[in-house]
């Protein structure tokens, strides 16, 4: 397959793009800097639509773009930045796609878009969150209407924490945890959905050539909460587990992003297990043990 994707320069395009190139597919990857390599094409969303030609013979898109929800604090500037990296990005390639008949494309969505749902289990069947994050994901799954309009079949990738050596939630974990400093956000009650790496890639690999349209929850089977995590991971790097970061502490320090730490949402992968895919690291106990030993 040809297959053109946006954002291959962040964590999971990285690692996805090894996946593709090592099944044999040709991928091109579209860039906003000036394009260092044979396989990439400069592109700016935010100036010009994307030339259809560039999309010409092309089996698939996947779009990953989107900057870090962690990044910085949530000041009004950056939630737009949230916001614009991923409305905007996928509304122009969404054009793109239609106009040259791509017939399918792979969208980035995330967790997020459930908000703060309990101990109640969630599938892709759930409504959208009214709140900052439930409310981008819901704008930025309706931007690609224009592709699924013209006939392409469009999976949107629900992503939840994706645990591996290099990823966002553990580097940023891995230092506090090293010391025997690490513990629950809040009450640790609140649910915290993972998957890992191989199990991300292997997932959208399957999802690219499969039957499957709409959203669906890139999100391992056993559900575990934020204390369960913390007490997982510590045992994984053979540390202690026992601070507590309280809420107060969370918002103070993260503001607004702070708080989302003390939301959670008990995903559920209904549709890809409906899809009969294995998953390498079905529990967290595995994942974890995977993601320490790399």
């Amino acid at each position: 397959m040809r297959i053109v994707i946006v954002g291959s320069s962040g964590f999971l395009g990285k690692h996805l793009v090894t996946g593709l190139v090592a099944d044999g597919h040709e991928v091109v990857r579209l860039v906003r800097r000036e394009p260092v390599a044979a396989d990439e094409i400069r592109w700016d969303p935010y100036t010009s639509e994307l030339d259809p030609a560039i999309l010409a013979g092309a089996d698939a898109a996947i779009n990953l773009c989107g900057a870090a929800i962690a990044g910085d604090r949530w000041t009004p500037e950056y939630k737009k930045l949230l916001r614009d990296s991923r409305i905007t990005t996928t509304a122009v390639l969404s054009e793109a796609v239609a106009r040259a008949r791509v017939p399918v494309l792979l969208n980035a969505s995330a967790a997020g878009y459930y908000g703060d749902t309990g101990d109640a289990d969630v599938d892709e069947s759930a409504p959208a969150a009214t709140d900052f994050l439930g409310t981008m994901c819901r704008e930025w799954e309706d931007a690609t209407a224009v592709a699924a309009a013209s006939g392409a079949r469009v999976v949107l990738l629900r992503t939840s924490n994706v645990l591996a050596a290099d990823s966002e939630i553990i580097t940023k974990l891995r230092p506090i945890f090293a010391l025997g400093l690490g513990g629950r956000f809040g009450t640790g009650r609140q649910y915290m959905p993972w998957i890992s790496l191989s199990d991300w890639v292997a997932a959208v690999r399957g999802l690219l050539t499969g039957s499957v349209s709409g959203p669906v929850n890139l999100v391992a089977p056993e559900a575990a909460t934020n204390a369960q995590f913390a007490k997982a991971y510590a045992s994984a790097l053979r540390r202690p587990s026992f601070m507590v970061l309280p809420g107060a502490v969370l918002k103070m320090i993260g503001g607004e992003a702070g708080a989302e730490l003390l939301h959670g949402h008990k995903m559920r992968s209904k549709v890809l297990e409906s899809t009969g895919f294995r998953f390498e690291h079905p529990t967290l106990r595995e994942a974890l043990a995977w993601t320490v030993a790399r």
